[in-house]
């Protein structure tokens, strides 16, 4: 291996330390210095607090492992002093594409539906990837059955239709540092808003993707689903934050599915609840035990308006408080009477009749 001098007459000494050292706890020592070359592959140099840190073990610990990976011929090594750092010979990187049987079945078995990644443009990839992945993992002979076979991850959501829109542009942009122009329809909105938006990437959730970004600084998430036009610019993306994708999205969905500014406090049939957990999710926040088939819930909301969600649950439900909240499915009820009388739904047939 170049890069790695090892003088041959000290190198079985090296080997017998390296096979006494090894083979005291072996599995939980090959984890461990299999995910040191790991992380200084990726980083190249690491302190041995970092490491420590991150693999929650004693930097005196970390020094072992790297004199015995280097006594094993792994071209690592110990800087010494205030800046020291344990370092990968850069002269020689390792090879570390081979994977484990159960590695490359979990790499089957998961993955996102092959229908978005086709509307990002990775359709063929994929199955191509999909192929290989299934042809490697099926060279390992196993008395089990393979982790496909007994695993299904199906990122749809119910009642849900594939996705067809071309967002391959977008990928590109994203991968390119482009910014972007996009004309976007807010939820309950009649009229779209045009945003110019460096992009940080795409994020898959309930078969929908959401483009993530930041506008004039500030990260926002846009559905592409009601993204009614855009336009990748030459101008390159800056993003101020100097965040992760993942990082982003994080924060942008606790924003989203914390934000409780108005609490509503309501009765529902008990044989309902599991109803209630689908569709509020995180926004219900307690629940009573029931008395008489009947409990108390608390849903957070960030406004009034959006008390609308519960007349789903037509009279299942009855909204107590705050007034206000009380007030609003009052007027929304009054409304869906009017629409729904039955003279004027004989007057829309009878008009509709030749």
């Amino acid at each position: 291996m170049s890069g790695c001098h090892v003088n041959k007459s000290h190198q079985t000494a090296h080997t017998r330390q390296f096979l006494s050292y090894f083979c005291e706890n072996a599995d939980v020592k090959a984890s461990r210095l299999l995910s040191i070359t790991l992380l200084l592959q990726v980083h190249g140099r690491m302190t041995t607090h970092q490491l420590a840190d991150r693999l929650e073990v004693s930097t005196r610990t970390i020094l072992r492992d790297v004199e015995a990976l280097s006594a094993a011929g792994v071209p690592v090594y110990a800087e010494r002093g205030r800046h020291g750092a344990v370092i990968l010979d850069t002269r020689s990187r390792l090879d570390l594409s081979r994977l484990e049987p159960f590695e490359l079945q979990l790499l089957t078995a998961v993955g996102l539906n092959p229908d978005q990644l086709t509307q990002i443009g990775l359709g063929q990839v994929s199955e191509q990837t999909r192929q290989k992945l299934h042809a490697a993992s099926h060279r390992h002979a196993s008395a089990e059955r393979p982790l496909s076979d007994v695993v299904l991850i199906d990122p749809t959501g119910w009642f849900t239709p594939a996705p067809t829109r071309d967002l391959s542009s977008l990928l590109a942009a994203a991968r390119q540092n482009r910014c972007l122009v996009v004309t976007y329809r807010h939820s309950g909105h009649a009229s779209a808003t045009t945003y110019r938006v460096a992009p940080y990437g795409l994020v898959s959730k309930q078969a929908a993707w959401y483009l993530v970004g930041e506008v004039d600084g500030i990260p926002r998430m846009f559905n592409t689903n009601r993204l009614e036009e855009y336009e990748v610019l030459d101008a390159p993306a800056v993003l101020q934050t100097g965040e992760s994708l993942s990082h982003v999205w994080g924060q942008l969905v606790a924003e989203f599915t914390t934000r409780a500014d108005v609490e509503i406090h309501a009765v529902l049939r008990a044989n309902r609840l599991d109803l209630a957990a689908r569709i509020l999710g995180c926004r219900l926040v307690d629940v009573s035990e029931p008395v008489d088939g009947w409990l108390t819930i608390t849903v957070a909301y960030p406004d009034i308006e959006s008390v609308r969600q519960l007349l789903q649950f037509g009279d299942h439900i009855r909204v107590l408080d705050p007034p206000q909240a009380v007030q609003r499915v009052h007027d929304l009820a009054h409304k869906l009477m009017e629409a729904h009388s039955p003279a004027e739904s004989m007057k829309v047939s009878s008009q509709g009749s030749p």
